[in-house]
């Protein structure tokens, strides 16, 4: 009866609950400003109170990044408001480093990339799963170039243009 319950909720207004197949926070800048090499799924580790603040969309991953810290990879500055409804001493920390759940290979894959080739690790989306869990889509990847970022532009521009004569 708890799954047909959440199966209903799939709502995005705010103030509504959000269960499944839904994205909580977007970083829309990562593809501007990386090229994106290679992307992993990973879970959250999270408090309660943290996972109803995700539940109500309340989110965001815009300033975050990812490291490694003691052979383990965390998430850093991800900014997960406090659940209104739970009691002080029930809160958590909004922008506290929270541990990203993978498998060790993928770990050293990540380790691997930082370390050998230069490379970064960021977040690009927080959603739940079919399932309803937390997971966060992470990437390794390359800083562009300002060149590569004026390409970028110039790109999209002229798709808009090409869109716009073809309605005409």
């Amino acid at each position: 009866m708890h799954d047909a319950l959440a199966m209903t909720k799939n709502k995005s207004a705010k103030g509504q609950i959000l269960t499944k197949n839904v994205t909580i926070a977007h970083n829309r800048r990562a593809k501007f400003d990386y090229e994106l090499l290679q992307e992993f799924e990973a879970g959250i580790a999270l408090f309660g109170t943290e996972v109803k603040s995700l539940r109500l969309g309340q989110a965001s991953i815009n300033e975050a990044y990812v490291k490694e810290q003691g052979g383990e990879i965390v998430l850093l500055n991800a900014n997960i408001q406090e659940y209104s409804q739970a009691g002080a001493y029930f809160q958590h920390e909004p922008a506290r480093p929270r541990k990203l759940l993978l498998h060790k290979r993928e770990i050293n894959k990540l380790i691997g990339g930082v370390q050998k080739d230069g490379l970064t690790i960021i977040p690009l989306k927080l959603y739940f799963d079919k399932k309803g869990l937390a997971k966060i889509l992470i990437a390794l990847a390359r800083g562009k170039k300002e060149y590569d970022k004026r390409m970028a532009v110039k790109q999209r521009d002229w798709n808009r243009q090409k869109q716009r004569l073809l309605k005409e």
